[in-house]
């Protein structure tokens, strides 16, 4: 049964927020994991020096959980010498990993990759599973969330060209826009609780997907909820995300820095 219980410790956290969807990266080769800098981006903020004010006070009314820029994020982990000198080519993928109050991944999943990608996505799984995000934050205080995310990698001119995008919607990532996807958190009036595989319905271990199309106000209140395909049909995938989303309250999109009303599709993977 796939059940995935997330962890409830609390935590305080006083971070810089940095509202950057994407990180661009551009490196000379390096023979070194992870010692690529990435380039900042034009929404980020510089860190300051700790404050005395209590940390409620401190953090703001949302904030979604963020890459940040740090040695520890995953964006500074990605060894884009060592993918090219193993042989990788233009990729990409899709991605979901839990992010804990403080910070650290707690589990990580990848899908739709595009062909000969096996190589970036073992180097994301490799540094997902030691990458510290900005702490999620609902109403002043952090909270365990599921980001969704999207990594591409291309060579341009001999030099890697590293992305991760903080959404799966297409035509956001087409345009590379400063969009963070809506992302549903545990506590504080949500009654999301992860993902619930079907066992009442699925007789055989089978890996199941549903497209679920969502309509998620700027205060993260889910607003509209419907099944857009369902991957095997008719075996209970439908229902258990049906279910598992319904009663979830999500750190609203963000645009430009800004909590946004949004119309979003989200692929949600079950497995055995």
């Amino acid at each position: 049964m796939f059940r995935f219980w997330l962890a409830l410790t609390a935590a305080a956290i006083a971070a810089e927020t940095i509202f950057a969807a994407e990180v661009q990266v551009q490196t000379k080769p390096s023979a070194t994991p992870g010692a690529s800098q990435p380039a900042a981006s034009p929404s980020a903020k510089p860190a300051s020096s700790p404050s005395v004010t209590p940390a409620s006070v401190q953090l703001p009314q949302y904030r979604p959980a963020l890459l940040g820029l740090g040695p520890n994020s995953v964006i500074n982990r990605i060894d884009t010498a060592g993918l090219i000198h193993d042989g990788q080519k233009d990729g990409s993928l899709y991605f979901r990993c839990s992010v804990s109050k403080t910070g650290e991944i707690m589990d990580s999943w990848t899908y739709r990759q595009s062909p000969d990608s096996t190589l970036l996505e073992r180097e994301l799984v490799r540094c997902l599973d030691r990458a510290v995000f900005i702490p999620a934050v609902y109403d002043h205080e952090p909270v365990h969330v599921f980001f969704f995310g999207a990594i591409t990698f291309k060579i341009v001119d001999g030099k890697p060209r590293l992305r991760i995008f903080a959404n799966q919607e297409e035509a956001e990532l087409k345009k590379e826009s400063d969009f963070i996807g809506p992302q549903p958190f545990v506590g504080r009036g949500s009654k999301f609780e992860g993902l619930h595989y079907p066992n009442d319905t699925v007789t055989s271990e089978l890996t199941g997907m549903v497209e679920l199309g969502m309509k998620i106000d700027a205060t993260g209140k889910l607003q509209d909820l419907r099944v857009v395909s369902e991957y095997p049909p008719l075996v209970g995938f439908r229902r258990a995300a049906a279910e598992d989303f319904r009663v979830a309250s999500f750190i609203p999109a963000f645009r430009d820095g800004k909590p946004v009303e949004c119309n979003v599709t989200l692929p949600v993977y079950y497995e055995p």
